[in-house]
């Protein structure tokens, strides 16, 4: 900001239907006040907050009613503080998003008197609104539900869904008339760990979609565990052995082979949260990245024979700058500092900082959280679902964090009667980034989000639910109620949405890495289904422009690593590349 704060003043056009078009709208902004002065953070916006909030919560309005129950009965059982996550995806192939969220189980005397508790689908309607559609689309798995993935395993054109569960997971495969089946057992699906992230990737390239999993601990529940005060509480890691990860190998007709052993990934026990995948060394085949409990975080690196290997601890990536292993939950991946290449982000627990591993150069990180500006706010808040996001188009990544801690700490929240999450709510953070790689704290410009609603948040998932070029938020809170937030922000730039296709598998390209070249500069994006903390997200790939009206040409390296270049296009639109199509 170059020593200046700026203090904006926005007289926002209203709404004239539930979601306005906002294609092709001007700025929102009226006045630019340039005020020469020091000031830091979130001093900088405290007088927007009184005015509006940039992210509007519309949960009420667009009937999404789904109360997250973890099925509580005084024993303290960990699940319960882990929480659940949450999925954007485009089941009935009708051009916008439905809502996936993930729901626990009964896991004492209560399951044998009370019904189960089910995941639930939400179908979008025309007019915006969600109905319910959990009991017809036979996608209401009664598992205790921790996490999970989108992605089309049969390349039949319709995506199907995994849910990772504290107990046997499960994958529903879509019929494509509305409906899914449990193909589990047939399909060879049967880890039965506490799991949590999951994400599809194709690690051979062959075409089909395979399956990467974190498991967390081997549980004791017989264990009980106590704060300073001696109160019960809910115990960590540390009182339990960690769990080999697993990874899958669609065999593409229909069924999966474990192959943890053999890849090298399932030879460690580790204490895994989340997980995330990028090509971080440019050779064309899917790394995974792993966010580790009070251990050291992975890197697996595809050797392109079936095998990984882990370099997280020789690129950098392992520990913060002082060799401290960290308590990892969320991961965000993106290009911070606009360099084109992947950078990755991680939530940590309180009394530590979230961290921002930066790439410098060949996958070899270096801790940028403080310079960055994301240590400091970090420090008295439990981070799990984050990502990075453009939330106002101006062509760098911004960033979204939920909070809530796993022990009791002191109220930010009080109700009456006093309920059992108070103790462990938090206000969520938005951090806008200044086109470096630095960040401050804008969490106040948008208090719906952030602080007029103080929950136990856990899952995060991103996608453009009203199909109007920006990015809006879904979030999973532990014993709550679910949010969706639309994205209001005052548009400062112009925007691009690309859905990348392979029209021979019938299916969305995830992995394909897409950059855009614009007059001044490259934008590097990826289609990214599965990150952030056990959620899934649009496999759309959405750039800010800025002001730039037009792109130059655009550059997608597809999964399989072949390479294809485009003409360029106009702004503000929603354009499909299918692999192939370009004639270059």
């Amino acid at each position: 900001m170059n020593g200046c704060c700026l203090t904006a003043f926005a007289n926002r056009i209203a709404h004239g239907s539930l979601f306005a078009n906002r294609h092709f709208s001007p700025l929102l902004m009226a006045t630019l006040l340039i005020v020469g002065c020091q000031q830091q953070g979130e001093q900088n916006v405290e007088n927007d907050s009184q005015q509006t909030s940039y992210l509007t919560d519309i949960s009420e309005q667009v009937k999404l009613d789904f109360v997250h129950n973890p099925g509580v009965d005084g024993s303290y059982f960990m699940p319960e503080s882990i929480g659940s996550g949450a999925a954007f995806l485009d089941y009935d192939n009708d051009g916008d998003l439905d809502i996936y969220l993930i729901n626990c189980a009964w896991h004492s005397e209560q399951a044998a008197t009370t019904p189960p508790l089910r995941n639930q689908l939400f179908q979008q309607q025309t007019d915006g609104t969600f109905i319910n559609v959990t009991a017809e689309s036979g996608l209401g798995d009664t598992g205790y539900g921790m996490g999970v993935a989108v992605g089309d395993i049969d390349n039949d054109g319709f995506v199907d869904v995994y849910i990772s569960n504290y107990g046997p997971d499960a994958l529903y495969r879509n019929n494509g008339d509305g409906t899914f089946s449990n193909i589990s057992k047939r399909a060879g699906i049967s880890n039965p760990a506490w799991s949590c992230s999951v994400i599809f990737i194709d690690e051979n390239r062959d075409g089909y979609l395979d399956i990467f999993i974190t498991n967390y601990i081997v549980y004791d529940p017989a264990i009980d565990c106590t704060d300073r005060a001696g109160r019960i509480d809910y115990c960590g890691p540390g009182n339990s052995p960690g769990a080999p990860d697993v990874l899958y190998r669609n065999l593409g007709n229909g069924t999966f082979a474990d192959i943890s052993l053999s890849s090298g990934i399932g030879k460690v026990e580790s204490v895994s949260l989340g997980a995330a995948s990028a090509d971080f060394n440019n050779d064309g085949y899917a790394d995974i990245y792993v966010a580790n409990d009070g251990q050291e975080n992975q890197l697996w690196i595809n050797q392109k024979n079936g095998t990984f290997t882990d370099v997280a601890t020789a690129m950098g990536a392992a520990v913060n700058n002082v060799g401290r292993r960290e308590a990892g939950m969320g991961i965000a991946i993106g290009d911070v500092d606009g360099d084109l290449d992947d950078d990755i982000f991680l939530t940590h627990l309180r009394t530590e900082t979230n961290t921002l591993y930066r790439n410098e150069s060949d996958a070899l990180f270096v801790d940028a959280s403080t310079p960055s500006g994301l240590a400091g706010p970090s420090l008295p808040m439990t981070g799990f679902g984050t990502g990075f996001f453009d939330f106002d188009l101006d062509g760098d990544l911004d960033l979204a964090i939920v909070n809530g801690r796993v022990t009791r700490g002191t109220r930010m929240i009080e109700h009456d009667p006093p309920q059992l999450w108070d103790d462990y709510a938090e206000p969520n953070q938005i951090f806008e980034n200044d086109g470096s790689g630095r960040f401050r704290e804008v969490s106040s410009l948008s208090p719906a989000y952030s602080s007029q609603v103080v929950e136990n948040s856990r899952g995060l998932a991103f996608g453009d639910v009203d199909n109007d070029g920006d990015l809006d938020l879904l979030v999973a809170n532990e014993g709550g109620r679910a949010r969706l937030y639309r994205n209001d922000w005052p548009q400062q730039g112009n925007y691009l949405v690309i859905k990348a296709w392979l029209p021979d598998l019938r299916r969305d390209a995830i992995g394909a890495v897409i950059t855009v070249e614009l007059a001044d500069k490259k934008i590097k994006n990826a289609v990214r289904a599965g990150y952030s903390f056990v959620s899934s997200h649009d496999n759309r790939v959405h750039f800010g422009l800025g002001s730039a009206t037009e792109v130059q040409r655009i550059t997608v390296r597809w999964p399989d690593g072949n390479t294809e270049t485009f003409a360029g296009v106009a702004a503000n639109q929603f354009i499909i590349l299918e692999k192939g199509a370009s004639g270059k």
